[in-house]
């Protein structure tokens, strides 16, 4: 009885000390980060197929090509496990291979726009839709990470629940850095119902200025005869 009560009691301080919000916020990032592992590499599956149907309109473009083909290798090189998140050099190094191999897939799509049969390629043409959608995807999984991280982080440091992470080894968790990513991808937007700008009047020195005409004299009068 004796037992029971202590271990009860033990649970209700560790409920009021945060702990059963430690457990449930790390298990929002383990999910939350599962999921961004599995849209980037959805995207890691398209582009072998992508640079294919590409290089067959456009193979002397090997710079490019070579970049995605090289930006998939490394991504694929990092050990992209649910444990990466425990480590946060490794994280930083994930996060920038994922940066480099979508700076190479814009710069190939890019490329694209330059070449008409391309782009009318059936089969490029679903695979870019496909790549957009996964991209798509990719923002979503991310944020809902950075909101679970967030959540978690702010348990982590809270008191009195910093207690409680400090006794069971619970530590804050890296995330991504978001500077308002919707925003920056989108094109400024131009008004062109607005009335255009009226450009500004010329001045010019007086010195330029023509001379005032004379003012008229009165006619003279006629001379009167006798």
């Amino acid at each position: 009885m004796f037992k029971y009560l202590i271990t009860l009691f033990m649970a209700v301080m560790l409920s009021g000390c945060g702990y059963n919000n430690l457990q449930m916020t790390d298990e929002d990032i383990k999910a939350s980060w599962a999921d961004v592992l599995n849209q980037y590499q959805r995207r890691a599956d398209l582009i072998p197929n992508l640079v294919n149907v590409v290089k067959g309109y456009a193979s002397h473009e090997k710079d490019v090509l070579t970049q995605v083909t090289e930006a998939r290798a490394k991504v694929g090189s990092l050990q992209a496990t649910p444990e990466l998140i425990n480590d946060e050099e490794a994280f930083k190094k994930f996060v920038a291979a994922q940066k480099d191999m979508g700076g190479a897939l814009s710069r190939l799509m890019v490329i694209a726009e330059n070449y008409p049969q391309l782009k009318a390629d059936t089969g490029f043409r679903d695979l870019q839709a496909q790549l957009e959608g996964t991209e798509n995807r990719i923002s979503v999984a991310r944020h809902r990470y950075i909101d679970a991280v967030r959540s978690y982080n702010l348990t982590v440091r809270s008191f009195p629940s910093n207690i409680t992470s400090m006794i069971f080894g619970y530590k804050t968790k890296p995330s991504f850095i978001v500077e308002n990513e919707k925003a920056i991808a989108e094109p400024p937007k131009v008004d062109f119902s607005a009335p255009p700008a009226q450009a500004p009047a010329t001045l010019v020195a007086p010195a330029q200025l023509a001379p005032p005409a004379p003012a008229p004299q009165p006619a003279a009068a006629p001379a009167l005869t006798h």
